[in-house]
């Protein structure tokens, strides 16, 4: 039990960078919230379908993110006059990302940074945020919403944010959603490593239940395997290490049969002649 608390306190404080509040709206007041509560309702939308959001996007145009279902989406929430912790999840995001990319290929997922200050975070305002922080990756879109919109959302996903005197107070939290638009998994806190996002994406690009009777399958299979992360690096790569110790097991294998297959024969032959 004691173990159990310990380790559920761990989890409370990787995944809020600071005290929580409710995010049913940003005038919502921090006082006598559980934290408990909020890492429940967080971990509570995992498996729940994504419902049907607008928003505009840094060009002034309609981005419904159902739209990008067929694909797996990564959705990072931050509001634009964050000086510290905001700025440095996307960076870290990016280079994550970036890995992603180069592993997967560009069109393998998409990326959403949807801004929840509904008053400040304009489409002008997050186009100024990516440019100034660098976040120009292929297939990364940078939203804006209505306060309704992005209350909604925010529950929906158990995002927590109320407003305080610097700002905001907020949850750290990048989340995955799934090709078929359901959230499959949250990333908790400002450090985020390329394997914390490549695992879960290996899993939803290659599939560790996915069909392994197709070429596809078989092949998915093996890049799912075979691709790991070299620390010294910083990168992913595709260990062919793993084929040559195959090779070299079913040579053994093969060797040691084909001499047992001959040591029998010439058992059987030296039976008959006596």
């Amino acid at each position: 039990m004691k173990i159990r608390r310990f380790m559920l306190a761990i989890l409370i404080g990787v995944a809020l960078c600071i005290p929580l509040g409710r995010a049913v709206s940003a005038d919502a007041k921090p006082s006598g919230f559980d934290e408990r509560e909020a890492l429940a309702a967080s971990e509570a939308s995992i498996g729940s379908p994504l419902g049907r959001y607008a928003f505009i996007d840094s060009k002034n145009q309609v981005r419904a993110l159902n739209s990008f279902v067929g694909h797996p989406l990564v959705i990072s929430l931050i509001y634009t006059g964050c000086a510290d912790v905001c700025p440095t999840v996307s960076e870290q995001l990016a280079n994550a990302v970036e890995i992603a990319q180069e592993t997967f290929g560009t069109d393998a997922f998409n990326v959403v940074t949807i801004g929840f200050d509904a008053q400040n975070d304009t489409p002008a305002r997050m186009r100024s945020f990516a440019v100034s922080h660098g976040l120009t990756l292929d297939n990364w879109y940078f939203l804006s919403g209505d306060q309704a919109t992005i209350e909604r959302f925010a529950n929906d996903l158990g995002f927590v944010f109320f407003t305080s005197a610097a700002g905001f107070e907020h949850m750290t939290r990048t989340t995955i959603i799934d090709a078929e638009g359901v959230v499959y998994r949250h990333l908790y806190g400002a450090n985020i490593e390329p394997p914390h996002l490549m695992e879960p994406m290996k899993d939803l690009i290659y599939g560790r239940k996915g069909n392994t009777v197709s070429l596809d399958g078989i092949i998915n299979k093996v890049r799912l395997f075979c691709t790991i992360y070299d620390a010294r690096e910083g990168r992913y790569r595709f260990d062919y290490s793993i084929f040559i110790s195959m090779s070299a097991g079913l040579l053994a294998f093969f060797g040691l049969g084909f001499i047992l297959i001959r040591a029998w024969l010439a058992n059987r032959r030296d039976a008959r002649r006596s």
